[in-house]
């Protein structure tokens, strides 16, 4: 599936954090919040608020004492003026936790607006509003020569440069292995909460049983495909004629003449195969989105991901 023009667009790299976000962005998106279609609970008492009951340090309600109650939690006030025992009811944080997975192999190195580049930017962002709610963000990439590499257990504000530095040092390259990683992070999962997979999903080993083992194992799980302009309509952006198209993990190479038939068939293609992805993600409770990377950042954040519910 990833076969590209051999003179790729790639668009300027990032070189500082402010290139991946800015302080007008970061002010915006500041006030917003991560959701989970689900209620979590997480290992640390947090800063996530809960549908359950429990200890923390926000008040909700009496109820009457019952034999085994905490004695802690009765009200002597109360006590005092009814000559009856009620307990102190208190809404429970829960900890949510947030993976960000970046693909990071060849085929992600392309479009303009570059791929990769507009997923380090998504990362940077989605991981800031991690970061300023007190959630434990953790950030992997896959893709990459020598696999899996993580930055884990990032909490707070003042790990946002240290995460942009991460997200500047990821370099493009090689194939990966998408089955592997997805295992790898199935098995160091740490409490629960919202998982993001960002990538163009144009795998020739296929998703399925990568996406088969994060899915359904305490994350809520989304799938943000992301494609570049010229993929989603190459004759757009100047595919005719005569080309010799590369694959960029491989290399393997395909002479093919741009007819309007042939451009035709890659547009069915291309469409069954996000449909494809797209099915398999609602038959697992998946959340999938395709991402034209020419979409703005702060439209996508304030505007598509609030819409769908990631965001708040």
């Amino acid at each position: 599936m990833s076969l590209f023009f051999q003179n790729q667009p790639k668009g300027a790299r990032p070189q500082r954090v402010d290139d991946l976000l800015g302080n007008e962005l970061m002010a915006r998106i500041g006030r917003l919040d991560l959701v989970s279609r689900k209620i979590f609970s997480g290992k640390l008492q947090g800063e996530r608020r809960s549908k359950r009951r429990g200890q923390s340090v926000e008040f909700a309600d009496f109820r009457p004492y019952v034999h085994g109650d905490d004695l802690r939690f009765i009200d002597w006030n109360i006590f005092g003026r009814l000559d009856r025992l009620f307990l102190k009811i208190f809404l429970e944080e829960e900890d949510l936790s947030l993976l960000i997975a970046i693909d990071t192999s060849a085929s992600m190195d392309w479009g303009d607006p570059n791929k990769l580049v507009f997923a380090q930017r998504l990362a940077m962002a989605l991981g800031y509003i991690g970061l300023v709610n007190h959630n434990r963000v953790t950030l992997a990439s896959f893709g990459e020569e020598g696999g899996l590499r993580k930055l884990a257990n990032l909490r707070g504000r003042r790990r946002t440069s240290e995460m942009g530095k991460w997200l500047l040092d990821l370099k493009p390259g090689g194939r990966g292995t998408f089955e592997e990683s997805m295992k790898s992070l199935a098995l160091a999962r740490q409490g629960r909460g919202v998982m993001l997979v960002i990538s163009d999903f144009l795998l020739k080993d296929g998703y399925e049983k990568g996406l088969r083992y994060v899915a359904g194992r305490g994350y809520d799980l989304w799938c943000v495909q992301t494609l570049a302009p010229q993929e989603i309509d190459p004759t757009a952006h100047g595919l005719a004629g005569d080309w010799r198209l590369t694959d960029v993990e491989d290399r393997d190479e395909a002479e093919v003449t741009a007819s309007p038939g042939l451009v035709e068939q890659y547009r069915a293609n291309l469409g069954a195969w996000c449909a494809q992805l797209r099915d398999f993600a609602v038959r697992r409770s998946i959340m999938h989105m395709v991402v034209d990377t020419s979409t703005d950042i702060d439209v996508l954040l304030l505007e598509y991901l609030r819409r769908r519910g990631l965001l708040r």
